[in-house]
């Protein structure tokens, strides 16, 4: 889903009390109308206009003009006691209106009538994918990077956002720290709709080919990201058609239920499981909790396995569904260090990863061939 750099919302009101309110929530949502004075002014942009948001006087005037009816338009009013009377309707009806908005009780509805006209339409919707540890130390971190480094390799759009604040920043896991971009503590999401193209523009991002990768990362010092922003965080990447992949503390209920917040949106939670007995029974307790929640959990076994634990075993002991398993990636380690992590091509780290998106609906990767999946799993 691409921003639309060419025509911009219309909005045709004289209220400059309304006025100020419809341009504050434009801004909110990431959006610069382009402001009309008339139906006459407004008749060589009517049909080209992603949006168009006007106010009872000139929806009647630009009825009276012949303006033809069409998609896209919003009739705004101040709140009143009772609502907009009939007429009112009606008058929003001859001109294609969706909606009659009432100021400010209606706010966030036209805040999300914005945030659509930055985006074109018809993309299918993202995927979001969580990972997290069965304990600690797992690999969390550095398998949410290598998911997010497979998916720009295939040339498809990946968000890759961390959710774990104490964690020391997913940004120095990618090599990002001195990288151009907003973090957590200054992006001020709160809540509600957040355009997704404005979003990544405002992020650390890398391009290779027709691939795109944009990371939020936390800080090292400050506070991370609450529920609401984070659930706006990633919706935002769904609607755009992102494949949206979190990094959760393991205490799901940290930060106020941030990890619930997120396992409970996506499409699949990933636990990262090492081969040892301890991590099985550890994951265990963890993959319990998001069955009983009902969230869509799989497992990856990280080897080697110290004691010649089984795969079986641990798939038996932990209870969830198994999708990949994943051998040391040679260099690993190094590469980590000089923030240079570079997923083989074929190797452990990418069949594993793409064993995992194989798991969801991905739209914007390459197909997976049933070989590299056999190899992963």
């Amino acid at each position: 889903m691409e921003q639309i750099t060419g025509p911009r919302p219309l909005v045709l009101v004289d209220d400059e009390s309304l006025l100020d309110d419809i341009l504050r929530l434009a801004a909110a949502a990431g959006c610069e109308p382009e402001r009309i004075s008339d139906a006459t002014a407004a008749r060589a942009r009517w049909m080209g206009a992603p949006l168009v948001v006007l106010d009872d006087e000139h929806a009647r005037e630009c009825r009276r003009a012949g303006l033809p009816r069409r998609d896209g338009v919003v009739l705004v009013c101040a709140s009143k006691p009772e609502k907009p009377p009939p007429e009112v309707w009606q008058r929003a009806v001859a001109v294609g209106a969706r909606d009659v908005v009432c100021l400010p009780d209606d706010e966030p509805e036209l805040v999300t009538a914005f945030a659509d006209a930055l985006e074109k339409p018809g993309s299918a919707p993202g995927s979001v994918i969580a990972v997290v540890g069965g304990r600690g130390g797992a690999g969390a971190s550095v398998f949410v990077a290598a998911l997010g480094l497979t998916v720009l390799r295939a040339g498809g759009s990946a968000l890759v956002v961390d959710c774990d604040p104490a964690a020391g920043g997913l940004d120095l896991v990618l090599g990002a720290e001195a990288e151009v971009g907003l973090r957590w503590p200054e992006l001020r999401v709160t809540a509600g709709r957040v355009s997704g193209e404005s979003l990544r523009s405002a992020l650390p991002k890398r391009q290779d080919g027709a691939g795109r990768l944009a990371l939020l990362s936390c800080d090292r010092d400050e506070p991370g990201p609450t529920p609401e922003s984070v659930v706006a965080v990633i919706e935002a990447g769904r609607r755009c058609g992102e494949t949206v992949i979190c990094d959760l503390a393991r205490d799901l209920d940290a930060g106020q239920g941030v990890g619930w917040a997120v396992a409970d949106r996506a499409d699949l939670t990933v636990v990262i499981v090492p081969a040892e007995v301890r991590a099985s029974v550890s994951a265990r307790r963890l993959a319990g909790k998001l069955r009983e929640r009902g969230v869509r959990a799989g497992m990856l076994v990280r080897g080697p396995a110290p004691g010649g634990l089984r795969v079986r075993e641990i798939t038996e002991a932990v209870g969830a569904p198994l999708i990949a398993t994943m051998r040391p990636e040679i260099g690993l380690a190094r590469n980590l260090e000089h923030g240079q992590l570079r997923p083989r091509g074929g190797g452990p780290l990418e069949r594993a990863a793409t064993a995992v998106l194989a798991e969801v609906p991905v739209e914007r990767t390459k197909p997976v061939d049933a070989e590299n999946r056999a190899r992963a799993a």
